[in-house]
This record gives structure tokens, sequence and C-alpha cells, in this order.
């Protein structure tokens, strides 16, 4: 265990702890831009940066181990000038059409503006306006907002290991863009949406967040349906309906989704969905209840058991089901009916 001391308090972190890392131990908040929990610092943004006793220059917390005896400073004016500049050079590479941006609320570059008290950059803009893209059936890409924080690149090819971004050009021309320049939808991107996900401005939105506000939803953790992994993730909603998906950090999934978790919950609200169970009355289905439709079930399977015998009855679980549900069921066909005719779709 190495001892330090951060503004003032003393505290033990094991070998390897970042200051960012000691920090959040002790409940004090360092803006991050670059930053992913899930991935190695690459400290891109500096804007983390803190002050360390004897140093001689001002050090990233994201990437810079703790020693034994370490004196730490997060905020002080050397460093929150530091920081100020920081954010009017990341401005000077963002176009800040705020109002009429989907992450107006949601944005980490605005927040960190207001808090360090910038209201516009100084040093001239620089910002590329390349196209935008969106091609994607599911999000949309503006290069003019981007940062360059890599985010988006280190998650889908780290992460995802889907290798659709990458940083083009050098100097002041880089931007984030795909191979050969392509389109999303003519890449191999599989819109799973892990890089709208991380983006801290406005550069990867959703299609669907153009309808809301961050402030206009609660959110609701929930367990995806689609499989049975287990993904948490949670439900943006606003008026009592769905309107967007964002991953939780679960055991099962670490902030990250596939295309069916992220986009596919528009069917929660089709009309066409079933709302009660049928049952086949004299050739049509009939809505019912619950408890008529599983006593139907249980009589039919008690009278093909009777006239044919258990191994006429087959049973064919779910992939969406838990893996103790697709258990239960298993011994229901085997136990209570008495066949081994049952399957599983790994599918969907």
């Amino acid at each position: 265990m190495y001892k330090v001391v951060i503004d003032g308090q003393p505290s033990e972190v094991t070998n390897g702890t970042t200051i960012l890392a000691a920090c959040e131990q002790l409940g004090i908040e360092i803006p991050t831009l670059c930053y992913l929990k899930h991935l190695t610092p690459e400290g891109s943004c500096r804007i983390c940066v803190v002050e360390v006793k004897g140093a001689r220059h001002l050090q990233i917390a994201c990437a810079t181990p703790c020693t034994d005896g370490m004196e730490i400073t997060t905020m002080n004016e050397r460093i929150y000038a530091f920081r100020h500049m920081i954010i009017e050079l990341l401005l000077a590479n963002h176009h800040a059409d705020c109002f009429n941006c989907s992450a107006n609320g949601s944005c980490k570059l605005y927040q960190y503006a207001m808090d360090y008290d910038v209201e516009q950059t100084r040093f001239e803009e620089v910002t590329k306006f390349r196209p935008k893209d969106e091609s994607s059936e599911f999000f949309n890409y503006d290069p003019s907002k981007c940062i360059l924080c890599r985010r988006c690149v280190r998650t889908c090819n780290q992460l995802q290991s889907n290798h659709t971004l990458s940083l083009k050009n050098r100097g002041v021309a880089t931007w984030v863009g795909l191979p050969f320049d392509k389109l999303f939808k003519d890449s191999n991107c599989v819109s799973c949406g892990n890089c709208v996900s991380v983006c801290p401005t406005g550069a990867l939105t959703t299609k669907a967040s153009k309808k809301y506000r961050s402030w206009e939803v609660t959110k609701t953790r929930t367990t995806c349906p689609y499989c049975g992994v287990g993904c948490q993730m949670d439900l943006l909603v606003k008026n009592g309906k769905i309107v967007g998906v964002e991953p939780a950090d679960g055991p099962a999934n670490s902030n990250l989704l596939c295309v069916k978790g992220k986009f596919a919950y528009r069917f929660i609200n089709h009309p066409d969905r079933l709302k009660t169970p049928l049952v086949r009355k004299n050739g049509v289905l009939t809505s019912t209840s619950w408890d008529e439709a599983l006593d139907y079930v249980a009589e039919g399977i008690k009278r093909i058991k009777a006239e044919s015998g258990p191994d006429a009855i087959a049973g064919f679980a779910s992939a969406r089901a838990t893996n103790e549900d697709n258990y239960v069921f298993m011994k229901m066909m085997r136990a209570a009916i008495g066949t081994n005719n049952v399957d599983h779709c790994a599918r969907l």
C-alpha cells in the first residue's frame, strides 16, 4: 500500500493506482473527456491535470500512477488556468452549434466550459467542415463537432473489436473517419452504437435523440430481453414512453450493448403488439385472461398425454429467457410431463 495525500486528505492506495482512481476513492471529481473506465488510460485531452508536489509540470491524473508519499493538489489557480486554456483549444476544434445539437444538455465539453467560465475561445477556429454522415439507420455523425478524444475509435477497436473507425490525416487536418472515406452504411459497421454511447459531445448522436433532451427523461435500470447474456441498460423514458437506451456498467456487458439492446426498443409502443393472451375459439383467435389461457394449455397437455403418451409432446425454450427460466422449463418437461423432447434455440 502507498500512502498519498490528496487535497490535504491522507489515503492509502495499492501499487499501480492512478491519481484519478485515488481521487475517485475520496469522492474528489476530476474532469475527464478521453478517459474510459474499461480501457487503458490515453491522456489525450489533458483536462484532468493535477499538481504533484516536487514535479516540474502538471501531471495528467488518468495516466499517472501514485507513488508512496505523493502529495497531490487537484485545484488551484495554476490548474484552473490550464484547464481553462485546454477547453478553449478544444472549442477551436468544435463547431458550437449548441441550440441545434442533439447532445444539448448532455455534452461534457459544454458542461466543463460552464464550470471553467469559458464563454468563447480566443483561438482561431480550425474545425474542418466535412459532410455529415447520416447514412446509418440508427445514428448520425457530424465531424465538425468531434474533439478527437478518440473514445469512439478506441471503443470500436479495443472493446467492440470491429475496427470501423480510425484517425485520418495529421495535425489540424486530423479527423475521425472510416477506411477509404466510406459512409457507415457501406462499411463493416454493425450498428452496435457503442461509439455513440461514449461520445462526450454531439459528434455522434442517435437519430431518436432529436426528440428529447437529457433533462426531460428519467432512467430505469433493467436487463436486456433479447438474449440470455444479461446485459444491463438504462431505459430513457419521456412521458411514459421509452425514447432511448444507454448501456450500463453491468457485470456481463461493462457499458457495451449490441444493436438489438441499443436500438431495438421501438416495438414496445407498436400498435400491432399483443397485449393479452389469445385462445382460438371456433377457429378465431380471441383475447382472453392469463388464467383462462394457462388453464387451456394445461388441459390440452393433459389430454394429449393421456391419449398419446408424454412423447407426443415437445417443448421449445427461448434464448430470450434467463438460464434459470430455461432450466425450470426443462425440469417441467422432463419431471412433470415425462418427456425428453425439449430443445432450445441458441439463436433468435
